[in-house]
């Protein structure tokens, strides 16, 4: 079934990094032990030192982890905290491997600093979302990934690859490295065999002398030892970390209010003052003309800025400054965008479609075969504009001094933050200093820094450090967006009821490229098309990217070729997968849990939907409640394949908030234009999800066995919106083919 070709195909650019390459030691000459694993020969060390290791005389060589004087071992993690918990699993995963007392393992932020750059990261977004179920597929890069890569600023976390990348192939390899040479100390002091030196809790033993040690008794000796560039890492049957659910080392700090996130941010010394922005409600129009006289006399207010594509006023606190923003009286430029409506945008597409498309893969001859076919289906759905909506507004913190810029921000590329930066301002990145601390929720928003330039650029404009925060209602109607889009099918089925032909045509195809390909099925003549139409609001990836509107499509679309051939939607589903035992084995699971066979309540139905996304196998079951006229979610059930799960609790957690994000959206998110501008403004008309309004969610895992790794941030999301959608039909007979469900239903 994996044997469609993109009719153009284009490898990846982005560098598969090689564990064999990559790896070296270094040394705490205060008596602990440093471990690293460099991404590229010549990364700067000596800079290095004083941001990680704390002490005096210490060296650093790119380093991961590290142990003190005291046997605490800390992990150096690149990776952000927004919330998943990638923190805790990423040090999880090393500890296992270095054999290290989980109550004496730490967490430590690495720097925005090149030396962190996670290289295998780009492999990671390249390639192995589909390496399992599509091996026909080369993925192809546009916008965001692409100019990832080709900046090289890959200190990035996103497109769930933290634990897929960085804890496979850097964290695991760091601490077994590390213990190899904790072995190789200990066995030269005692005068006995490396192999016979036993490793547990931090401890080292060699039982037949009855010697035992600390780890912190031969960390300086340990770095005197040849480094293993490939150590042999752990069998799944020998894990005593890896696997369990282990509690996370960032929530003590969240539940005692010490945790600090960007907004938090309060630097000894300085004087804050605070701004607050406005910018122009259509894109690509400017402040033609601006009568600021009201807000330059109210209390607090120090400067009124116009910063050309943006206008910032500065004040003593933060309240000061956004009600300053809204007594400006601001004439902004005509737009010359044509779309002023979603009716218009929608129409665009619709033209884009209607003029065709450019295949991006293909399997047979799919129109040969509908045109044969005895029966015929076809269908159109439209999804709308999503923002991201995190609950920490977006916020940054700047200061000038000597000619440097230090800046104190919630960001998910620390360095792509700190070259926007410095070229918004005319500095170097090497006069750029950025802290980034724990985010408070990012979903692809934190993804893009133009709010950090922004908070620079005033602060350089002002001469004093400076907060700058944006308004809830700035980020709804003047951000960057998760696309609109519509989508076209078409599909031909035989007389047994088999696709026998499926043809899909849509307009935007951002990342990953796999997203809009049905390739865990079994369909002998598919063909897959793009139409490019132009946006209107500004694009920024969104939890699951593509696979949030491309799930809902063609999850949606299977459902009524299943109601056309008259079969049971799950038994449909399984009978084209015979060449997929995981999909299988995934659908087959969710079956079992939601009782799918079982008898209903009268005005209940349940619907199911199956996606691969980011490496990991989801199926979800919906029941819903229609007796009333409207949808009430009643369950979820869903089944997970991603491989390996390294925290079962904190997969669950993941999965469960990526199924009430994809709720959220399928029953309320929708972005309005009115004369090209987005009509919401904040959570009054930009719902989400109360909690009287989540069903009841339960989610099993299974581990598959020797196959990658696969994510948990992004992979509960795009089965939502279908298995909703599909139990709302069962319930009722109306397909849902355009979103928000709300609106249909007041």
């Amino acid at each position: 079934m994996n044997d469609l070709t993109p009719e153009k195909k284009q490898r990846s650019k982005l560098a598969k990094w090689s564990r064999r390459g990559f790896i070296g030691a270094g040394v705490l000459a205060g008596g602990g032990l440093l471990i690293g694993i460099g991404v590229r020969p010549g990364n700067p060390v000596g800079s290095l030192a004083s941001k990680v290791a704390g002490g005096t005389g210490e060296q650093l060589v790119n380093s991961w982890v590290k142990i003190d004087a005291n046997n605490i071992v800390t992990a150096i993690v690149p990776h952000c905290e927004m919330g998943q918990g990638a923190h805790s699993v990423l040090a999880q995963m090393l500890a296992d491997e270095l054999d290290a007392a989980w109550d004496n393992v730490r967490v430590m932020q690495a720097p925005a600093d090149g030396s962190y750059i996670v290289s295998d990261t780009a492999r990671m977004f390249a390639a192995p979302f589909t390496l399992n179920a599509a091996d026909w597929l080369e993925p192809t890069w546009d916008g965001l990934f692409t100019q990832l890569g080709k900046s090289m600023d890959l200190l990035i976390t996103g497109g769930s690859s933290s634990i897929r990348s960085t804890g496979q192939y850097q964290m695991r390899i760091a601490g077994a490295a590390a213990r190899k040479m904790l072995i190789g100390a200990a066995a030269d002091e005692w005068g006995v065999p490396a192999g016979e030196i036993e490793t547990k809790d931090s401890t080292l033993t060699h039982k037949a002398s009855g010697k035992s040690a600390p780890y912190s008794e031969f960390a300086s000796a340990a770095a005197e030892q040849p480094m293993d560039a490939t150590p042999t890492l752990k069998k799944a049957s020998e894990y005593r970390l890896m696997g369990k659910s282990k509690l996370r080392t960032d929530i003590p700090a969240k539940i005692n209010g010490t945790a600090e996130f960007g907004i938090d941010a309060a630097p000894e010394g300085l004087d804050l003052s605070y701004a607050a922005v406005i910018r122009p409600p259509v894109p690509g129009t400017s402040a033609e003309s601006m009568d600021a006289s009201r807000a330059k006399d109210m209390s607090g207010v120090h400067q009124i800025l116009n910063m050309g594509n943006f206008v910032a006023v500065v004040a003593d606190s933060y309240w000061q400054a956004q009600q300053a923003v809204n007594a400006l009286d601001i004439t902004w430029s005509k737009s010359e965008s044509p779309i002023k409506t979603m009716d218009d945008q929608f129409a665009a597409f619709a033209k884009a479609i209607d003029a065709g498309g450019e295949e991006a893969a293909a399997r047979g001859d799919a129109k040969a075969a509908f045109d044969k076919a005895a029966t015929k289906i076809e269908a159109e759905y439209k999804a709308p504009y999503l923002a991201h909506a995190p609950m920490e507004p977006l916020n940054c913190t700047a200061s000038f001094a000597d000619g440097k810029c230090e800046i104190w921000t919630s960001t998910q590329v620390p360095l792509m933050a700190r070259s926007a930066v410095a070229e918004s301002v005319g500095l170097s990145a090497d006069d750029v200093t950025i802290h980034h601390p724990y985010l408070g929720g990012a979903f692809g928003r934190r993804l893009e820094s133009e709010y950090v330039s922004m908070a620079a650029r005033v602060a350089k404009a002002t001469g004093y450090p400076v907060k700058l925060i944006w308004s809830r209602e700035e980020d709804t109607q003047k951000a960057m967006y998760r696309c609109a889009d519509l989508c076209r099918f078409r599909a031909g089925l035989d007389e047994d009821g088999k696709l026998s032909s499926y043809h899909s045509i849509f307009t935007q195809r951002h990342d990953p490229a796999e997203a809009c390909v049905p390739a865990m099925y079994d369909i002998p003549n598919t063909s897959v098309n793009v139409a490019e139409a132009e946006l209107h609001l500004p694009f920024q990836a969104w939890r699951s990217v593509d696979h949030s509107q491309q799930g809902w499509f063609i999850e949606s679309f299977i459902d009524e070729a299943a109601f056309e051939a008259g079969t049971d939607p799950l038994e449909y589903r399984l009978a084209m997968l015979k060449d997929a035992p995981r999909h299988t084995a995934v659908l087959q699971k969710v079956a079992e849990m939601s009782d799918w066979s079982g008898e209903r309540a009268e005005g209940t139905a349940k619907g199911v939907a199956i996606v691969e996304s980011f490496g990991t196998i989801v199926a979800e079951v919906i029941e819903v409640d229609m007796s009333n006229g409207k949808p009430k979610m009643l369950n979820c059930w869903a089944a997970c394949d991603a491989g390996y799960v390294m925290n079962p609790d904190g997969f669950r957690n993941q999965i469960e908030g990526g199924i009430v994000f994809g709720l959220t959206a399928a029953m309320y998110g929708e972005l309005e234009l009115v004369d090209g501008a987005v009509k919401q403004s904040n959570f009054h008309d930009y719902k989400m999800l109360r909690m009287n309004e989540v069903p009841n969610i339960e989610v099993a895992l299974i581990n598959s066995g020797d196959v990658p790794v696969g994510g948990a941030g992004e992979p509960g999301l795009p089965p939502a919106a279908p298995a909703l959608t599909n139990a709302i039909f069962a319930a009722t007979g109306e397909r849902m083919r355009e979103l928000p469900i709300a609106k249909r239903f007041t």
